[in-house]
C-alpha cells in the first residue's frame, strides 16, 4: 500500500504541493487565531470531585464567594487611614463598580476589616469579583484600569495569575523557536551535506505545527481547551516533523545512489522509511490520546494537542514531504556543501554510496559488537546507572500548580507573595467548609471542632444563609503542603452536625482531589499505552518478546528521566541555572505527562531501529550481526534525530513558566537517556541475552508480519553508475600527451 501511495504521489505532486503551500497560508492566518480561543486555565482540578462541586453549592445557596482580581495599594510614605490614601482607592473602586462585568469590590474603607490591611498598615488590597462568564479581555481591560494616582498599585489573583500565563506563551514559544531553529538549520546542514535537503525538514516543521494549531482551533470550539497545550505542539509538532524529514530525506537519496529513477525512489521510500513514519505516529499519537481518559482540562489539552501534532506530523511527511522529493527528484543534493562529499564504495556493477551499501562493520557495529561480547556486564551497568538516575523517586512528593509557575517578578506573583507576607490573615488561601441543612448554631460547634484540629490557626463563620453556613479555615503553611493537606483529610472524617451535609474545597482540598483522581486513572493510563504499543510492535516485527522488552526498558528509561526532573525541580538543584523558585514538590501532572510523551518518544526510535534489526534477522538468520547491521545502520540517523529533538526541547527549558521549563527539562533528560544508555547499550545487550527468542511469534503473528511488518529495505536495484571524476593533473598530462 506504501508502495502504491508513493507511485500515486509522485503523479500528483504539483498538486499536493500546491494543497500544501494553501493550506499552510490558511493555517498561518486562520489556525494561528487558536491563542484567543484558549484559556489560560492550568489546573488540575477534576470537575467531578468535591472541592469543584462545592463552588455550584456556595453559589446556589450562599452566593459566589470567589474573589478574581485582587488589587494591591501600597505606599513609601502614606498609611492606609491616611485621608489622601483612603480618596484615592475610594475613586478607581467606585469607577469600577459601576461595570455591569463587576459583581462585588470589598474594601478596607467600607468593611473596616482589619484583614484588608498590612501589619505596618502600609498597603490594603481589595477583592473584585466578575460576574461569572466574564470574558477574559473585560477583565484584562478593568485590570488595567485599577492604578490609582499616588499609590503603589499591583494586581493579583486567579484571573490576573490567568492573564499572565496567556501572556507568556506567545513570547515563550517565539523565543524557544528563536533558539532551535537556527541551530537545527545548522544541524541538518552538517548531517545532511546540502542546503536543500537541510531545508526540508523545516518546512515540513512549520506546515506540522501550524496545521496541529488549526485542527486546535477547530476543536476548541467544542470543548475548553488551556493555553500550555500550545507549547507541546510546538514541542511535539517541529520535533516529530524534523525526524521523519530526516528519516525520509535520507532514505529517498539512499535510494538515488542505488541507481533508482526518482519515480522509484519515492515509492521505495514510502514502501519503507514511510510505513515506519506510519507506525511511529500511529504509536505517538494514541500515546498522547491516552491523556484522554483524564477529566482534568489541562491534561486533556495536553492530549489533544500533542495528538493533532503528531498526526498532522505523520500526516505531511507522508503527502507533501513526498511530494517535494518527486519534484525534486536528483536536485534534492543542490547546494552541497564543501565538507559534504558522499564516499562511495565499489560494487562488481558499478559505485553506490557508502550509506547505501551492506556496510554492516562501521563504528556503530564495533560498539554493538563491544556490548554483545560481555552483555551481562552491560545490561548490569547500565540498569544500575538508570536506577542512580531514577532514584530521587524514592521521595517525590507531589502538589499543585500556583503562581510560582511564573518568574520572579511577575506583578501577580509578586501580590500573592506580599499578601503572604504582610497581611496576617492572607498569608494562606483558607478552607473553606460548606455546613448544609445545619442550623447556625450546629455550624458554630463544628467550626469549634475545626479548630481544635491540629495545625489550624482558626476556624470562623463567615457566611450564612438560612441552615446554609461556610466557615473559613485558616493554617500555617502553604495550600500544597502536607500539612494543609491532612486538616483538609481530618475535616472530611470529623463527624458532621446530625442531618446535616458537610464539603470542603478550597486550594489544599483541590490538591488532595488533584493526587486521588490522577493515582486512580493513572494505572488504567500506562495499561492502555502499553496495551496499544503491545499489540502494534507486535504486529509490526511479528515478535511478542520484543514488545514486551521494549516496554519495560521505555518504563525504565522514564523513571531515569523523572528521577532526574525531581532531583531538580522538586529539591532544587540547578534552579539558579534554569531560572526557577523551587516548590519543595513536583506538579502532580507531571509524571502522567512524562508517561504519555517520552513513551510515544522512545517507541519512535524503538520503530527505526527495530525495523533494521528485523529485516536483517529475516536476511541473515543471525541474531548478532542482525543487531549489529541494524545498530550500524540506524546509530548516525537516529542520533543525529534525537539531538535535534533535544535542540528542540532543550529550547523550551528557556521558558518563564516553570511548568513548561519542567516538560522542557524532563523530555531533555529522557532523549539523552534512551539515545545513549538505552539504544547504544541495554537494546543490543538484552537482544543478544534473548538471541532467537527475540522473533518468537505463534503462526498468526507470523501471518499478520508476512502482511503488515515494517521493513526497511526494498528490493535492490542496480546501483546508479558514478562518472569518473578527472583531475586537474590528469587533464594536463592528457593534453600534454
Amino acid at each position: 500500500m506504501f508502495a502504491w501511495w508513493g507511485t500515486v504521489v509522485t503523479k500528483l505532486r504539483k498538486l499536493l504541493i500546491v494543497l500544501g503551500i494553501a493550506f499552510g497560508a490558511f493555517a498561518g492566518i486562520w489556525g494561528t487565531g487558536v491563542f484567543s480561543s484558549l484559556d489560560g486555565d492550568s489546573s488540575l482540578d477534576d470537575p467531578n470531585s468535591e472541592s469543584q462541586l462545592i463552588n455550584d453549592r456556595v453559589t446556589e445557596e450562599l452566593g459566589r464567594q470567589s474573589t478574581d482580581l485582587v488589587a494591591l495599594y501600597s505606599s513609601d510614605t502614606l498609611s492606609v487611614d491616611d485621608p489622601a490614601f483612603e480618596q484615592a482607592v475610594v475613586e478607581v473602586t467606585d469607577t469600577i463598580r459601576d461595570r455591569p462585568e463587576v459583581e462585588l469590590v470589598t474594601t478596607y474603607y467600607e468593611t473596616e476589616a482589619d484583614n484588608l490591611v498590612s501589619t505596618d498598615g502600609s498597603a490594603t488590597y481589595v477583592p473584585i469579583r466578575f460576574v461569572a462568564g466574564t470574558d477574559d479581555d473585560v477583565i484584562s481591560e478593568v485590570r488595567d484600569q485599577l492604578a490609582a494616582p499616588g499609590l503603589t498599585t499591583q494586581v493579583g489573583g486567579s484571573a490576573a495569575i490567568d492573564l499572565d500565563i496567556n501572556d507568556r506563551i506567545g513570547p515563550d514559544i517565539a523565543k524557544a523557536e528563536m533558539i532551535a531553529m537556527p541551530i537545527l538549520l545548522i544541524a541538518l546542514l552538517i548531517v545532511l551535506g546540502n542546503v536543500v535537503a537541510a531545508l526540508i525538514p523545516l518546512v515540513i516543521g512549520g506546515l506540522a505545527i501550524l496545521g496541529a494549531f488549526t485542527v486546535l482551533r477547530v476543536v476548541s470550539a467544542y470543548t475548553e481547551l488551556s493555553a500550555f497545550s500550545i507549547n507541546i505542539i510546538t514541542i511535539l509538532g517541529l520535533g516529530l516533523a524534523v525526524d521523519y524529514g530526516l528519516f525520509m530525506v535520507s532514505r529517498f537519496r539512499e535510494e538515488l545512489d542505488r541507481g533508482a529513477t526518482t519515480a522509484d525512489a519515492v515509492s521505495r521510500t514510502m514502501a519503507t522509511a514511510g510505513r515506519t513514519v506510519a507506525v511511529s505516529g500511529v504509536i505517538v499519537g494514541l500515546s498522547l490520546s491516552s491523556l484522554l481518559i483524564f477529566p482534568q482540562v489541562l491534561l486533556r489539552s495536553m492530549g489533544l494537542g500533542g495528538a493533532a501534532a503528531v498526526l498532522v506530523a505523520m500526516v505531511v511527511s507522508l503527502t507533501v514531504l513526498p511530494a517535494m522529493l518527486a519534484a525534486l527528484g536528483p536536485k534534492i543534493d543542490a547546494g552541497r556543501l564543501p565538507w559534504a562529499r558522499r564516499r562511495r564504495v565499489p560494487t562488481i556493477t558499478g559505485a553506490v554510496s557508502k550509506a547505501a551499501g551492506s556496510n554492516d562493520h562501521g563504528w556503530w557495529a564495533r560498539v554493538a559488537h563491544s556490548v554483545m561480547r560481555r552483555p551481562v556486564l552491560y545490561v548490569i551497568g547500565t540498569v544500575a546507572v538508570l536506577l542512580v538516575l531514577a532514584a530521587p523517586l524514592a521521595g517525590v512528593q507531589f502538589g499543585g500548580i500556583d503562581e510560582r509557575a511564573l518568574p520572579e517578578g511577575t506583578e501577580s506573583r509578586v501580590v500573592s507573595e506580599r499578601l503572604a507576607d504582610e497581611f496576617s490573615d492572607a498569608a494562606v488561601q483558607p478552607i473553606r467548609v460548606l455546613v448544609s441543612e445545619a442550623s447556625l448554631a450546629d455550624a458554630e460547634d463544628f467550626a469549634g471542632d475545626i479548630a481544635a484540629i491540629p495545625g489550624v490557626r482558626g476556624a470562623a463563620i463567615s457566611d450564612n444563609e438560612g441552615n446554609s453556613s461556610m466557615i473559613t479555615v485558616t493554617y500555617d503553611g502553604e495550600p500544597s503542603s502536607l500539612q494543609a493537606r491532612g486538616i483538609v483529610e481530618d475535616i472530611r472524617a470529623s463527624e458532621a452536625p446530625a442531618g446535616a451535609e458537610v464539603m470542603v474545597g478550597g486550594s489544599s482540598a483541590s490538591v488532595v482531589d488533584q493526587l486521588t483522581s490522577l493515582t486512580e486513572r493513572l494505572p488504567w493510563m500506562v495499561l492502555l499505552v502499553a496495551g496499544i504499543t503491545f499489540v502494534l510492535l507486535a504486529v509490526a516485527f511479528g515478535s511478542l518478546v520484543v514488545p514486551i522488552k521494549a516496554i519495560v526498558m521505555n518504563l525504565i528509561s522514564i523513571a531515569a528521566a523523572f528521577g532526574v526532573v525531581t532531583w531538580i525541580f522538586q529539591d532544587g538543584h540547578l534552579s539558579g541555572v534554569l531560572g526557577f523558585t523551587p516548590t519543595g514538590y513536583v506538579e502532580a501532572s507531571q509524571p502522567i505527562l512524562m508517561v504519555a510523551i517520552l513513551f510515544g518518544l522512545s517507541m519512535d526510535y524503538e520503530v527505526f531501529l527495530l525495523s533494521r534489526i528485523r529485516e536483517r534477522w529475516d536476511a541473515l538468520g543471525d541474531n548478532t550481526a542482525a543487531v549489529a547491521s541494524g545498530v550500524q545502520r540506524t546509530g548516525g540517523i537516529i542520533t543525529a534525530a534525537a539531538v535535534m529533538l533535544c535542540v528542540v526541547t532543550g529550547a523550551f527549558s528557556t521558558s518563564g513558566i516553570t511548568f513548561i521549563k519542567m516538560v522542557g527539562v524532563g523530555m531533555f533528560v529522557a532523549l539523552i537517556v534512551d539515545a545513549t544508555l538505552v539504544r547504544l547499550l541495554l537494546v543490543p545487550a538484552t537482544m543478544r541475552l534473548l538471541g532467537r527468542h527475540n522473533w518468537w511469534a505463534p503462526s498468526f503473528l507470523s501471518r499478520l508480519y508476512g502482511r503488515y511488518g515494517v521493513r526497511e529495505e526494498a528490493e535492490p536495484t542496480a546501483p546508479r553508475p558514478v562518472v569518473p571524476v578527472t583531475t586537474k593533473a590528469e587533464k594536463v598530462g592528457a593534453g600534454a600527451s
